[in-house]
């Protein structure tokens, strides 16, 4: 990276100065500061080790403010709508009404087999936790009956629910 950047005139140094200062949002607050001290004379290099950032981030604030202005500094996370869901609207109905039915091996519905009827349907390769993630997504939670102790005498369990103190 050049130790000197060219910034486009957008505002005065002195205006970002005050950009820098009044900030409230840490990442805006931070692009502001590299953005001030580059205009106010700093090299790229000397403005990544006051910020903290890598050269490489520098640069990246640069060119994103001269493309933009300072509308264009800032946190840009909240603007990313994010990845597609694996499954539309409809297939999630479709899913729905499948998890009602029985599997086809006869079991219990689980991640691994919700996964693999995923696969079926939209031809992508499912991790077998995208499956559970769905399940949960759905409402649905894993039930399966409380385990009984082998040695239990069903006599015995009797009196000790009788004599149980109430809660």
């Amino acid at each position: 990276m050049p130790s000197t950047v060219k910034l486009e005139d957008h505002l005065p140094a002195e205006e970002l100065r005050t950009r820098y200062r009044e900030a409230r949002d840490p990442a805006e607050r931070s692009h502001a500061q590299i953005v001030w001290l580059i205009a106010s004379g700093e090299s790229a290099k000397r403005a990544a080790e006051i910020s903290g950032y890598s050269a490489r981030w520098v640069s990246e604030v640069v060119r994103r403010y001269n493309a933009g202005g300072p509308e264009a500094l800032g946190d840009r996370r909240r603007e990313n709508p994010g990845g597609k869901f694996l499954l539309d609207e409809d297939r999630r109905r479709e899913l729905a009404e499948a998890l009602e039915g029985p599997t086809p091996d006869g079991g219990l519905w689980t991640g691994p087999k919700v996964a693999s009827w995923i696969e079926e349907k939209t031809g992508k390769r499912t991790h077998p936790q995208r499956g559970w993630v769905y399940l949960k997504r759905l409402g649905y939670s894993l039930k399966s009956p409380r385990p009984r102790h082998y040695k239990a005498d069903p006599q015995e369990q009797e009196a000790f629910k009788k004599t149980s103190p109430p809660r």
